[in-house]
């Protein structure tokens, strides 16, 4: 039988002292982890906010491989697609910028106010008794607030208004004549920046009730280009065109319902008002799209809408929706230059042409045309010649007196002109700008395994020809048309492996040059000899132009410089 284990009576002593210990940090511990009342004077909160930023090593994000877009960036987009016109692209990409930063910042503060719901959602909860609804018809508990002073109160401060501030849109005009590239950049910083984009003539438009269109629609179209999203549709960009042809008519026989008419309903669109849009799919365009993004069929499915012929009603406010207004404007030069500009009448005065759609840049006066010019250009040197652009002198009164309304001109603030293209910009449209129009003949041209080619001489021969027909870049597929229709005709299905169009060609005064599968080599060495000859044309010309400048260090002389243009 063992012998009993005998314990001292210190022993005993210190395992009792040590299990009374034991059970004293237990039941704090569960105490505290049961209550919320331990975290209220301690550093710890007893809600979790999930908007604040979080602590230790990553608490600071990174900001490498942010997407940032700026002015300079969206200009540099744009000149991959338009030529010239620097300080329209300027002015065009700070203001979308500007939209774009108004969007962003608004979008923030609703953000910011949704997370001050939750949080005080959060608080009230956390706040609120135990047994607080657990049984019906019980009263929420109210908090002991003492009534104020009302004698106290009255006249003692001032009314405090909280809310922030609102920084308001600066919708954009755009003036030149037509093919200059007014639509393009509008269409190109809209694709860039994934927002919403419309664009309506303003031709259609008359007053509402009677035959046309309301101004109203070109909401409607924009609400359809953001798949009938309301929040999207409110942050989009609506491009009016031409705007200059809803003026005040000179001789009015009756009501001018297409143009003041019009006017006087842009007003509050473009200020800032909510408009009941009522859409229908559109049962013309045969795509099915119904609002909401779902597709229907007119033997029912899933576009029901479609078939029963409803429409949807939704409420569109247009305070952040951007407008952008084009518009050629025929006849604002000469108005322009009656008021800065003197008369020429006398000896040694200029004259003015009759004519700016022939030629819309005038020279001399330099001194008079600075001081009169909104913007600051620099100073050009004694050898360079400026030509000056009238719509660049611009002021809201010659805007009225072509028959804009005062109303309507006061909520347009930046007006930006954009200057004819001359020969060598036709050309670089034609080689440089992405989707120029010689890729898409040659890519057009090889779908048929042919391979198209078009000499450097024969392209000025085409620039040449389109600035002749007074349409701007648009002449240049016309010119081009005219030009390859023969050969587009004969080449798909023959023998034709290659064609060359040379000067003589683009004169007219041969037929395009056709080469089969063998003559590969024969089509190189005629495309050398042509590049060769149109060089050495080039180069004889060195002489008779550094005769001219031999005061200057520069062979060729300094080209003349459009104000405003590129």
């Amino acid at each position: 039988m063992p012998s009993p284990i005998v314990i001292s009576s210190e022993a005993r002593i210190s395992y009792l002292a040590l299990w009374a210990l034991r059970r004293t940090l237990f039941t704090s511990a569960r105490n505290t982890s049961s209550s919320g009342s331990d975290f209220i004077g301690g550093p710890f909160t007893a809600t979790y906010e999930p908007g604040l930023p979080p602590s230790g090593p990553l608490g600071e994000p990174s900001v490498f491989g942010v997407r940032r877009i700026t002015p300079r960036a969206l200009k540099h987009h744009l000149d991959q697609f338009v030529v010239g016109q620097e300080r329209a692209k300027k002015v065009l990409s700070v203001s979308v910028y500007n939209h774009y930063q108004r969007i962003q910042e608004l979008q923030r503060r609703d953000e910011e106010e949704a997370a001050r719901d939750q949080q005080r959602a959060r608080r009230e909860m956390a706040e609120g008794h135990d047994v607080e609804g657990d049984h019906d018809g019980q009263s929420p508990t109210s908090p002991f607030n003492p009534a104020p002073d009302r004698e106290h109160l009255l006249g003692s401060s001032p009314l405090i208004d909280h809310t922030p501030l609102a920084i308001e849109k600066s919708n954009i005009l755009l003036l030149g004549p037509s093919g200059v590239g007014k639509t393009l950049m509008a269409k190109t910083l809209a694709r860039v920046l994934e927002v919403p984009f419309s664009m309506s003539d303003c031709t259609p438009f008359t007053q509402a009730g009677y035959i046309g269109e309301d101004a109203e629609v070109c909401v409607q179209r924009l609400l359809a280009a953001s798949n009938y999203d309301v929040a999207l549709a409110e942050r989009g960009i609506i491009c009016l065109d031409e705007i200059d042809k809803i003026a005040t008519a000179k001789v009015n026989h009756g009501k001018d319902v297409s143009g003041e008419g019009v006017q006087q309903a842009l007003l509050k669109i473009i200020e800032g008002t909510s408009l009941q849009i009522s859409a229908k799919p559109d049962r013309g365009s045969g795509n099915g799209k119904t609002p909401g993004g779902s597709s229907g069929t007119p033997l029912g499915g899933s576009g029901g809408s479609f078939g029963a012929g409803k429409s949807d009603s939704y409420t569109v406010r247009t305070d952040n929706i951007l407008f952008i207004f084009t518009g050629a404007f025929v006849g604002l030069p000469k108005i322009i230059l009656d008021r800065i500009s003197r008369g020429s009448i006398g000896f040694n005065q200029p004259v003015h042409a009759s004519n700016f759609h022939e030629n819309p840049f005038i020279k001399g006066e330099d001194a008079l045309f600075k001081k009169h010019l909104p913007f600051f250009t620099p100073n050009e040197g004694e050898d360079g010649e400026v030509l000056w652009n009238p719509l660049d002198f611009l002021e809201p009164g010659d805007l009225q007196k072509y028959g804009m309304i005062p109303e309507l001109v006061g909520r347009i603030p930046v007006t930006t002109a954009l200057s004819a293209l001359d020969e060598e910009a036709l050309v670089r449209v034609l080689t440089e700008t992405r989707n120029c129009l010689l890729r898409q003949y040659e890519q057009l041209f090889q779908l048929s395994g042919v391979e198209l080619r078009i000499t450097s001489s024969a392209l000025r021969v085409v620039a040449k020809t389109a600035l002749g027909m007074q349409t701007g870049a648009r002449g240049l597929r016309s010119a081009l048309e005219r030009l390859l229709s023969e050969a587009m005709f004969e080449a798909p299905g023959s023998s034709i492996k290659h064609i060359l169009i040379t000067e003589a060609v683009a004169q007219r005064k041969s037929p395009p040059l056709y080469f089969a599968r063998g003559q590969q080599h024969l089509f190189h060495s005629k495309i050398a000899a042509e590049e060769e000859r149109w060089l050495h044309g080039q180069v004889t010309k060195i002489p008779y132009t550094a005769k001219k400048t031999s005061d200057h260090s520069e062979p060729y002389p300094k080209k003349s410089r459009a104000v405003g243009g590129g």
